[in-house]
């Protein structure tokens, strides 16, 4: 073998010093982001990508080590998921190949869909942060605003440690953590002023789930929206398996609230 194909030799500590060097940089500057996007399922790369397209600072917080919230199982474990029109322009957006299945009904390898959303989001200047979960929100009282995020590595919520968290500030914080819908149960427990309560989400009804979804996607409260499954879990929607036209549509949407919003008030 030829010493060209093998490795260049690097010491650890050069290792160790380019990546603390490198993370606390991108830190810094996620520090004071206009967008905190939370959860990076198929809601929250979409919005990312659309909001980081307009021009802002964007950041998604995922508290697993990958994308893709509920796409990666497809249907049941089969490699596969289904978008009806009009979402399919999304997907087509960025290159995903779709083969119809009915008329304006198409599947998708949910690998690719995973794959493609996720980099078309990262081309568009969005920082994706994994392994951190967001434990809590900043907020101001007078008028009421939620004003950041509040994270923590996700391992060490899972050690069960007591380790105190930092401060994202944010002009938007939008929640896509799908049917758990994470932020919002913080912001109805812990922000005074704030008439907040989570329904829950219905059995399954998929035509009327996708509607539901993005009829009610948006602002929950000033520098708070919501987008995907938590959409359901807020107002009281049916879940709808494994059909994700209504999650990609309902990104769509907030991100145009979002952008609207933050262009009117800079």
């Amino acid at each position: 073998m030829e010493l060209r194909e093998l490795p260049r030799e690097v010491d650890e500590v050069t290792i160790t010093r380019a990546i603390v060097r490198s993370a606390a940089e991108d830190w810094i500057k996620i520090a004071d982001s206009d967008v905190a996007v939370v959860g990076a399922g198929p809601s929250g790369l979409t919005a990312a990508r659309y909001i980081a397209e307009a021009g802002f600072r964007t950041v998604v917080f995922e508290r697993k080590l990958s994308y893709g919230g509920g796409i990666g199982g497809g249907g049941m474990l089969w490699h596969k998921v289904v978008v009806s029109q009009p979402a399919d322009e999304i997907l087509r957006e960025v290159g995903c190949r779709l083969e119809e299945a009915a008329d304006g009904v198409y599947v998708v390898d949910a690998a690719e869909m995973l794959a493609r959303l996720a980099t078309a989001a990262i081309d568009a200047g969005v920082k994706v942060i994994f392994g951190v979960t967001v434990e809590d929100l900043m907020y101001r009282p007078s008028p009421l605003k939620v004003t950041g995020v509040v994270v923590q590595w996700s391992a060490v919520n899972l050690a069960g440690l007591h380790v105190d968290p930092v401060a994202v500030r944010a002009r938007a914080v939008i929640d896509c953590t799908g049917h758990d819908a994470e932020v919002l149960r913080v912001a109805s427990k812990k922000i005074p002023g704030l008439s907040l309560e989570l329904v829950g989400e219905r059995s399954m009804n998929a035509s009327s789930g996708e509607r539901f979804v993005v009829e009610r996607t948006g602002e929950v409260c000033p520098g708070l929206y919501t987008a995907g499954m938590a959409v359901c879990s807020l107002y009281g929607g049916p879940r709808m398996g494994p059909i994700f036209g209504g999650m990609l549509l309902s990104g769509r949407k907030v991100a145009r609230e979002v952008v609207r919003r933050l262009n009117t008030t800079q």
